[in-house]
């Protein structure tokens, strides 16, 4: 059986100012209703597989969560990294932890922000490869080239295998245009898409043999998982001390059992926001219009409007994205420049970089909508059933406002049952409690006023997401 195993973690820059630090890419919805992880799973729907498990870093977790949740494949299958190592710990991690279970799957191991146009043909190739994984070979699917990329690696094809397999001769580093166009011209290079199929067990002993030291920290690291809530911990300390390194360098140029598997399913990794333009739908002017946008004799232009209007007129090869807190105006020539904002922003000390003004929280979200020198205002919303933790603030007092539906209030052990139009004045050091008992979300806009109102003055008490 197929045991999807799905890479959500990393915190790319590439594509701000929408993808943050604390919510890159592969949760933002860029294609149709659903995030780029919820796409990338609900396109299996063509093939017989397994309950996915997700890898994603601490900070992304109850995001992760809620989005399994959202199309019903949350089932305690995320683990968790304590920090980043690279692709080979990480696949390894969810290869030695299906083995656990009884279970030496045949891996399908898939980056989360991935866009793949044609899922039927996709499906078609992972059918392809099962067969040579099941036989102990280990699969990569090589990307037919539709051009001389030279921001992607190339894999060269060797013997063929079958008509639709061949072993892989040689990995390339990506290349200078130049040699792109030759990798191209011979029609025997593909672009290398990080996808991959094995057997968990090959991959272990190949692991084993060619970089013994990534296994036994892996195995180390896994030896004791801790179960919280949908999440499986693994052991920070010896994880820490595993090498980082890509499957790549640490199994799959080592390896004699290298197969690759051509696909041309309209694959891109969504690299910049050039290349976002150029697989997303266009109208007859060339124009890719996400939002409230209104054009005037523009073309070849991406405009995202997160809120509020946008108008443009007689813009050409531009990126233009307005988010709550930030505006991006760029050319699209320009595009790999992004980054380099980012690191102002971090160099500056800057929030934009790292967080959007609307933040999701396990309980739901909060949005930042006003805030001077002492006071801030947020717009809180609490999903039916949760709980914010039991805490207090040192430097701060809140009043609480409910707009809509029921909040249960507890100040310093008094509760309350507050309606719409009620609100709640919380002292600076009480120590309190926001509940949400009722059946439909709960919104509600919170005033804080202090000499200091940064989000790590939270003393906690008690929390049901294990943060106390």
């Amino acid at each position: 059986m197929i045991l999807p195993i799905i890479m959500a973690g990393g915190s790319g820059s590439r594509l701000w100012p929408l993808s943050r630090d604390l919510m890159p890419k592969q949760f933002l919805t860029l294609f149709g209703d659903k995030t780029m992880l919820q796409t990338t799973i609900t396109r299996l729907s063509g093939i017989s597989t397994l309950e996915p498990i997700v890898i994603c870093n601490e900070e992304h977790r109850f995001i992760a969560a809620e989005q399994l949740r959202q199309i019903n494949q949350l089932s305690n299958n995320i683990i968790l990294e304590p920090v980043g190592r690279n692709t080979a710990p990480a696949i390894a991690i969810a290869a030695l932890h299906a083995i656990k279970q009884g279970k030496d799957a045949t891996l399908l191991v898939l980056a989360a922000d991935h866009v793949i146009t044609h899922p039927d043909v996709f499906c078609k190739a992972i059918n392809k490869a099962e067969n040579l994984a099941d036989s102990g070979q280990l699969v990569t699917f090589g990307i037919v080239p539709s051009s001389a990329e030279t921001g992607y690696g190339y894999i060269k094809q060797g013997a063929a295998i079958t008509t639709d397999a061949f072993k892989i001769e040689q990995f390339v580093e990506k290349p200078n245009l130049a040699t792109a166009q030759q990798y191209v011209s011979s029609g025997q290079y593909y672009w290398n898409s990080g996808m991959f199929m094995f057997k968990a067990s090959v991959y272990l002993n190949e692991l084993k043999q060619h970089r013994p030291d990534i296994y036994q920290a892996c195995e180390a690291s896994i030896a004791n998982i801790d179960l919280d809530l949908d999440f499986i911990r693994i052991n920070k300390e010896a994880f820490s001390v595993c090498p980082d390194d890509s499957i790549d360098y640490a199994v799959m140029e080592k390896t004699s059992k290298a197969v690759v598997v051509p696909l041309d399913a309209g694959w891109s990794d969504v690299g910049s926001w050039s290349s976002l333009w150029e697989v997303s739908k266009k109208n007859e002017n060339g124009n890719v219009l996400v939002g409230d946008v209104l054009d005037i004799g523009s073309n070849n232009n991406y405009v995202y409007a997160e809120t509020g209007l946008v108008a443009t007129v007689g813009l050409e090869n531009l990126i233009v994205v307005q988010t709550k807190d930030a505006v991006l105006v760029a050319n699209k020539n320009n595009v790999q420049d992004v980054k380099k904002v980012v690191q102002q922003l971090k160099e500056l000390g800057r929030t934009e970089q790292k967080i959007h003004r609307e933040v999701y929280r396990p309980w739901g979200k909060y949005d930042s909508i006003d805030n001077g020198a002492r006071y801030q205002v947020k717009h809180i919303t609490v999903k039916p059933g949760e709980k914010l933790s039991i805490q207090m603030h040192h430097h701060r007092a809140e009043h609480w406002i409910v707009v809509s539906g029921t909040a249960n209030v507890t100040v310093d052990g008094k509760e309350a049952l507050l309606s719409e139009n009620q609100s709640v004045y919380i002292p600076l050091g009480a120590v309190h409690a926001l509940e949400n008992p009722g059946k439909i979300p709960l919104e509600l806009i919170e005033v804080q006023s202090g000499s200091y109102l940064g989000e790590d003055d939270i003393v906690r008490f008690s929390d049901r997401y294990g943060r106390a």
